[in-house]
């Protein structure tokens, strides 16, 4: 990834997703989607996406969605014992991943707000 550019991690039947991507391409700034649900992160590129957001698994979980209920995410610890497995289930189910994640050489956010994708623009 250049300076320039960015990569959002994107689902386009998500309003706050699509609005990230809206203010992305009204920035003429110059980025990669990725389709998310489609594309699957791997654990590796999952682990690698909670360094640059300096987050941990749970706290980029949907933990609203029908297979987090399924799965009863809701009770599971989160302690570091417990971050591989949290990495593993998003891998297996994406559609967990909070929307939409952008990316850029200046750090990585979630950007549900206008706020946090401006601190990368």
């Amino acid at each position: 990834m250049t300076s320039e550019q960015m990569e959002i991690w994107h689902n386009p039947r998500c309003s706050k997703s699509r609005a990230a991507k809206q203010a992305l391409d009204e920035a003429g700034v110059s980025y990669t989607e990725r389709r998310y649900l489609e594309d699957a992160p791997s654990a590796a590129e999952i682990r690698a996406m909670l360094d640059r957001l300096g987050l941990e698994p749970w706290d980029i979980t949907r933990t609203g969605e029908d297979v987090a209920k399924e799965l009863g995410i809701a009770g599971w610890s989160r302690t570091p014992e417990d971050r591989e497995h949290w990495i593993e289930t998003l891998a297996h189910h994406p559609k967990l991943i909070q929307r939409p994640i952008v990316a850029s050489s200046r750090g990585a956010v979630v950007a549900r707000d206008d706020e946090s994708l401006r601190s990368l623009l």
